[in-house]
């Protein structure tokens, strides 16, 4: 009898650990991206207890680029890069909505791993890890801002910027004369480039800027014709 109960209880015992493992849903083993997009990685965390849990999401392990950028997102509140984990507590069957890691590809093909555990605050015998590849791929076509008789440009990347960006473009008229300036949501100008007919593209500085919302606007023998938001993350 006492062998029958010792057995009893520790098959409730199992039941109730196993009922406090989380539940992660819509992860993927491998997401794809392009150059200079930004992905968003949903994480939908479950609470399958009987009881309220505290929750840690834990980033611990990646391998971004310098050009890239990582951070967890709570629907339109992003966090600092450098902040690899965050708390949420969930009552009996609630499920964490709207949290989302976020990826900045950056400005080359390359291959990335990242690594998340999930356990309930003190109970890191439950943990649950997940693992998942990222492959950033050459974008085939990027979007045409504008084309006429005299240019073709295409819109800036990647954006939003941290350090510095790139705009293609092809000047099909040699006697134009073609720039780019920058001001800032005040209209202060930051920075103004030169597009020569020698050259497809132009790099775009932006280490001395400080995070925020600017313009960039084209002139064609000192007319404007399009003016495009670039935002400017640090």
């Amino acid at each position: 009898m006492k062998v029958t109960g010792l057995f009893i209880l520790l098959v409730i015992i199992s039941l109730s650990a196993k009922a406090q493992q989380p539940e992660l849903a819509e992860i993927q083993e491998t997401y794809q991206t392009t150059i200079g997009e930004t992905l968003r990685i949903p994480i939908k965390v479950t609470n399958q207890s009987d009881r309220p849990l505290i929750y840690i999401i834990r980033k611990v392990q990646s391998d971004l680029g310098e050009s890239q950028k990582g951070y967890f997102c709570l629907d339109k509140n992003c966090l600092e890069t450098g902040i690899s984990e965050l708390t949420k507590r969930l009552e009996p069957g609630e499920t964490l909505q709207h949290l989302a890691f976020v990826v900045e590809s950056g400005l080359i093909a390359s291959q990335h791993a990242i690594r998340f555990q999930v356990f309930p605050r003190g109970n890191q015998a439950e943990m649950q890890e997940y693992n998942m590849h990222i492959n950033v791929h050459e974008r085939t076509e990027k979007p045409v801002l504008f084309h006429s008789k005299d240019i073709t440009i295409q819109d800036v990347y990647p954006n939003p910027v941290q350090d510095y960006a790139y705009i293609d473009y092809r000047i099909h008229n040699e006697n134009t004369k073609a720039r780019l300036t920058i001001h800032n949501i005040l209209g202060k100008p930051m920075d103004e480039l030169e597009l020569p007919t020698s050259e497809t593209r132009v790099k775009l500085q932006t280490e001395e800027y400080t995070s925020g919302i600017y313009f960039y606007t084209l002139y064609l023998d000192n007319n404007g014709v399009l003016t495009r938001k670039l935002i400017v993350r640090k």
